[in-house]
């Protein structure tokens, strides 16, 4: 049985010249470009655009990864589009702010449709059959995925599988968090995801990632490297090998090998290029803590409640901003003004909260962050609360 290849190539800096160069060897140890595109197709790049932050913020694809791969599959012959679908600001705001719509604008690359999407149906999905897709992913004859290598309190890990995320259009995104609460039903509906677009190539930015209260609020963190495969779990397999983190505890790995996406063993995965123990970071701030987020009904949900990790605003940091409020996907809101005096933080009503975090992943000021509950830790550290929340 062939082996899934993962190429990992050093890079130390932004430059433009040094990225295309660490882009194109690892490119060329795939097999080259003419291994993923032909020329005339129209091949879209999907960055990783959380929301509207610059570069130096390490929350998006840098500008320089994005020209790098665009200038070698453009030469290949391909017609180039771009485009993301941001958590709540509108594409094209995200894309300036990335530095990527004046990458794009220089090398004639027209921004794709990602404010409006059409439902597809996905017979050969294992939970998830119906998704809105984003026009412009379906109008493109094949994807290219660009992800970010950063932390998440949701799926521990955002990589090359969750990237495709952003193909639902901005505002279907609550949506899927509201229906689908549970984390492991989340990274399956994940892998039909990738399963029905079915990028065919990864490149993931980790020049420069971000570790600890990620996806938006973490610290970045040098990793000097670019990773490259045509398989998403592989990918954030090694991902998780160079964060000193079991990929195991990544649900969306779990789920892939499981749902046949792709290979989450080591013994299936071939890494080309620079020793992967060269960009190991044993200090990695990463949750390495066996944990099962997610409700369910019944009795058991009271319980549940008590023990899933929870967010928690940092009063001090917080701006009074109402990203949070904005973007709980719940009714009524799960975090709010309840009492109404917005001179004050918003507060939670944690009987409501599903755990979805999308308040942590999005607020502005890195002041919202996920403790776990004072009976979970008393519980034990052994894993053996597990057993109430299986």
């Amino acid at each position: 049985m062939s082996k899934s290849k993962v190429a990992l190539v050093r890079c130390e800096d932004y430059d433009f010249g040094h990225v295309k160069e660490a882009v194109q060897k690892g490119i060329d140890l795939l097999g080259g470009p003419a291994g993923f595109v032909s020329a005339g197709e129209t091949i879209l790049l999907k960055p990783n655009w959380l929301s509207a932050d610059p570069p130096e913020k390490c929350v998006t694809t840098h500008p320089s990864v994005f020209k790098a791969v665009a200038g070698i599959f453009q030469k290949a012959g391909a017609e180039l589009t771009y485009g993301d679908s941001p958590a709540f600001q509108n594409p094209e705001h995200a894309a300036k702010r990335s530095g990527i719509e004046a990458v794009a604008a220089e090398l004639g690359i027209a921004p794709a449709d990602f404010q409006s999407g059409r439902e597809v149906f996905f017979s050969e999905g294992r939970q998830n059959k119906k998704f809105t897709i984003a026009n412009g992913v379906l109008d493109s004859d094949g994807v290219i995925s660009l992800p970010k290598m950063k932390t998440h309190a949701f799926q521990r890990v955002t990589g090359a599988v969750k990237n495709q995320f952003g193909c639902i259009p901005g505002p279907r995104k609550g949506e899927f968090h509201v229906r689908i609460p549970d984390a492991a039903a989340f990274a399956r509906m994940l892998i039909d995801l990738n399963s029905y677009i079915r990028p065919r190539l990864f490149i993931m930015d980790g020049i420069l990632a971000m570790e600890g209260n990620g996806p938006r609020g973490g610290t970045p963190r040098k990793m000097n490297v670019l990773l490259l495969s045509a398989d998403p779990v592989a990918l954030d397999t090694t991902v998780c090998r160079l964060m000193n983190l079991n990929p195991e505890l990544v649900l969306t790995n779990k789920a892939g090998i499981e749902m046949g996406l792709g290979t989450c063993r080591q013994e299936e995965i071939e890494l080309l290029g620079d020793p992967v123990d060269s960009f190991v970071a044993n200090d990695f701030r990463v949750n390495r803590k066996p944990m099962k987020a997610g409700r369910s009904g019944g009795g058991m949900a009271v319980i549940k409640n008590a023990l899933v990790p929870r967010p928690y605003i940092i009063a001090d940091k917080c701006v009074k901003c109402g990203v949070c409020v904005k973007m709980c996907p719940v009714t009524p809101k799960a975090v709010d003004w309840h009492d109404g005096n917005k001179s004050n933080p918003p507060s939670y009503r944690y009987d409501r909260c599903i755990r979805c975090y999308c308040c942590q992943e999005l607020c502005p000021q890195s002041a919202i962050r996920i403790k776990v509950p004072l009976i979970r830790r008393v519980f034990g550290k052994d894993g053996s609360h597990e057993k109430l929340s299986s």
